[in-house]
């Protein structure tokens, strides 16, 4: 089958069109004949082995533990393993997993479900880990309610734009932070209020929030605090810095502050699960959640689709098709 292949971390010049044996799946498992695979930023960072201390986390100490990149998956099963009860050959489905970024992938059958039959493939493929981490982020770190004021910071990335939708859909009053280019896409997805960071700063006007989601890692703790309520909520979702931590440590910072302060601080790393994949399935029946799709790539041409993903301006979601 062909595959995008790396045999060492570096940037997207690593990487492989190459062809390799189609992956023996297990007793638990199904092969998927991959239609589309989403990518997100963690798949950039996992070509560069960064952050560094990712590997000596089981990703690899000198080269990539696994060569074939890509978590998100859209496609129809090809084989069922020998106990696998939930699925049938020929099924259109979508989840997470390894190795993606192939022709075939092998994955465990509780880490898929049923694709929505409204969305294409590509649109299924940019749901998973995103849409993840925004649902764990609103529901359980936000404790979002109907009636409160959120704010996303970096609305129009993965993460964002199913964080607007997410938050939209339980009732609250969402304000969405963007670019110049993507205010109109933020407005689109059913932010209530928008503002242009290239612009204005959020806490200008005196406005505050009781949530505040923050996918952009670029703000100090100072900052974000000032435009919350005095019991309100920051969630920060990922974050940027250097080499060996990355915003590891803005988030140490805030796990540390948090209990000396009325507000609440927190941060966290999302965990995929199949319950929550089913729900975010029954957001994108219901059309309360519509992916946005940035652009797609062809399977040959992963590694351009690595270097847009780098410059982290992406609209939503970037898609390889196959």
């Amino acid at each position: 089958m062909k595959a995008i292949v790396q045999h060492e971390y570096g940037s997207a010049d690593v990487l492989e069109f190459s062809e390799i044996d189609k992956p023996e799946i297990g007793d638990e498992e199904v092969l998927v004949g991959v239609r589309a695979a989403g990518i997100h930023i963690g798949d950039w960072l996992v070509m560069n082995g960064l952050p560094y201390v990712i590997r000596a986390m089981g990703y690899g100490l000198g080269k990539p533990k696994n060569k074939v990149l890509g978590t998100d998956v859209a496609g129809r099963i090809e084989e069922i393993g020998e106990n696998v009860t939930q699925f049938q050959l020929g099924d259109e489905v979508f989840g997470w997993g390894t190795g993606a970024f192939a022709e075939y992938a092998a994955v465990s059958e509780e880490a898929l479900v049923l694709k929505p039959a409204n969305v294409t493939f590509e649109q299924a493929a940019a749901v998973p880990v995103s849409a993840f981490a925004a649902l764990e982020g609103v529901r359980d770190e936000g404790e979002v309610q109907p009636g409160q004021k959120v704010l996303v910071i970096g609305a129009s990335g993965g993460v964002g734009s199913f964080s607007v939708q997410i938050a939209k859909s339980w009732g609250a009053e969402v304000t969405g932070v963007a670019s110049t280019r993507n205010l109109e896409m933020v407005r689109s997805i059913g932010a209530d209020t928008v503002i242009d960071y290239t612009h204005d700063e959020i806490t200008e006007g005196g406005q505050h929030y009781d949530v505040i989601i923050d996918t952009a890692g670029n703000r100090s703790l100072s900052e974000l605090r000032r435009a919350l309520t005095p019991q309100g909520t920051l969630v920060v979702v990922g974050g940027s810095g250097g080499r060996w931590l990355m915003g590891s440590g803005r988030s140490l910072r805030a796990m540390m502050l948090s209990p000396f302060v009325s507000q609440t601080l927190r941060t966290f790393i999302s965990t995929p699960n199949r319950k929550d994949l089913l729900e975010l399935k029954g957001f994108v029946e219901s059309e309360e959640v519509t992916p946005v799709i940035d652009r797609t790539y062809p399977l040959d041409h992963v590694a351009d689709a690595m270097r847009y993903i780098g410059e982290r301006h992406t609209q939503g979601k970037t898609v390889i098709t196959v």
